[in-house]
Order: structure tokens, then C-alpha cells, then sequence
């Protein structure tokens, strides 16, 4: 196997380890300790700020620790190699250079609102007394670019899986 395939394969096993401790630890933990209210990261369609008030004042002192501490170290590693993964994805599976271009330019404009999201949620965990209107609405927005953007991208990644699936199941 070429030394790039298994650099792809060793990110894209990285990913989801780091995604797997995420949804199956860090933010279950968060949630259980918010009162079963869902963590801000997995709220794609973003939040009101009444919703975010309403989970900043359910979290207690343990959720915070964990959103702050783990949550936020692997969230630090995440958005990059899940760009990588879509990136790599995308170079195989779509045909077009152009459609290349753009669906590997949405992968890293979905990094970087991860990586604001996880600064702007950071902030508001930090904050000292009733968190400003703006500062919950700048997060959400960011939540909402995220999950925009690498939803587009992971679409075009199945369509592509789809479409080469169906060339080899014709050719048999």
C-alpha cells in the first residue's frame, strides 16, 4: 500500500476515534450533567439564546470541567482531520477539478467555523455573569456554518461512494 493511502487511512482511523470519544464520553457527560439538555456542538440548526441560557444555567460545575478540559482538547484535533478525511474523500470520488475545488474549499470553511464555534463556546463558558445576546448569537452562527458546509461536503462524499459503486456493480 502506497505511504499516502495509509497516511489517509491512519487520519481517517484517527477521526473517528476522536469522534468516537466525543459522542460516546465527553458529550453525553456534558449533556447527563446539563439535565439532558444537548451540548451546543450538536445542535446543527444552532440555538436560540433563550436555549443557551436555558443549557448554560443547567450545566453544573463537572459538565463545564468536561466541555472546557477533554471536549475542547478533541475538538482540537477534530475539525482538521475531519477535513483531511473529506478532502481525500473528495480528491478520489469527484470527477470534476472545479467541484474538486470548491467541495475542498467548504471542508476547510467547515474547519475553521469548528474552530471558531469551539473558541465562541469556550467564551461563553468563561464568562462571568448572563452571557451578551451577541456572544450566543456569533456561536450559534458559527455551529450553523459547521454543520452547513460539512454536511454539503459529506453529501458530495456519498454521492461520489454512490456513483462509484454503481460504475462497479455495472461492470460485473
Amino acid at each position: 500500500m502506497r505511504p499516502a493511502r495509509v497516511a489517509y487511512w491512519a487520519v481517517f482511523a484517527a477521526a473517528l476515534a476522536i469522534y468516537g470519544a466525543m459522542v460516546g464520553w465527553t458529550l453525553p457527560a456534558i449533556s447527563r450533567d446539563a439535565g439532558g439538555l444537548v451540548p451546543f456542538d450538536m445542535r446543527p440548526a444552532g440555538y436560540s439564546v433563550e436555549e443557551a441560557r436555558a443549557f448554560l444555567t443547567a450545566l453544573g460545575d463537572q459538565g463545564r470541567a468536561i466541555y472546557l478540559g477533554p471536549q475542547h482538547l478533541l475538538d482540537m484535533l477534530y475539525p482538521a482531520l475531519l477535513a483531511m478525511v473529506l478532502i481525500g474523500a473528495v480528491r478520489v470520488l469527484i470527477g470534476p477539478v472545479s467541484l474538486r475545488w470548491g467541495l475542498a474549499l467548504m471542508a476547510l470553511g467547515g474547519m475553521a467555523a469548528d474552530y471558531l464555534e469551539n473558541a465562541r463556546v469556550g467564551a461563553m463558558l468563561l464568562h462571568d455573569g448572563a452571557v451578551p445576546d451577541a456572544m450566543i448569537t456569533a456561536a450559534s452562527r458559527a455551529t450553523q456554518v459547521k454543520a452547513g458546509l460539512s454536511t454539503v461536503v459529506m453529501l458530495a462524499v456519498c454521492a461520489g461512494l454512490a456513483l462509484a459503486a454503481w460504475k462497479k456493480w455495472r461492470k460485473t
